[in-house]
């Protein structure tokens, strides 16, 4: 069966209907759009927020990312080259690749990224 979850808000992206995740110490938050709980068993989709000259974790993952800017603009830094990425801009980050955005206006900078569900922990 289809789930839909409904966008809100004006400017960033948000879904009402859905969590906001605090990601990193930065104040960045996360909102996890389609995963386990809409039943999807192969990929996951999430929505990013960084705040006005915020930055996102130096991060590295095994996994690749399909990242999608939806709003402002950002450097990224990845696998020690630097890019600069904005509105309708798509990325994708291999696995094991350190990475981070960071912000590069006074308004937030926000993005869609697709990634490989994580592994569910066996129950004790």
């Amino acid at each position: 069966m289809a789930i839909v979850h409904r966008q809100t808000g004006g400017g960033v992206w948000e879904w009402g209907s859905l969590d906001v995740q605090e990601y990193t110490s930065n104040r960045a938050t996360k909102q996890v759009l389609i995963g386990r709980s809409e039943g999807a068993s192969n990929f996951e989709v999430r929505h990013f927020t960084i705040p006005a000259r915020g930055f996102s974790s130096l991060d590295e993952h095994v996994h690749d990312h399909g990242v999608v800017v939806t709003h402002g603009r950002a450097r990224l830094v990845s696998g020690g080259e630097t890019f600069e990425v904005s509105q309708g801009d798509a990325v994708y980050i291999p696995g094991s690749e350190c990475h981070q955005f960071e912000n590069l206006l006074d308004v937030p900078f926000a993005f869609l990224c697709v990634i490989p569900p994580k592994p569910v922990s066996p129950e004790p």
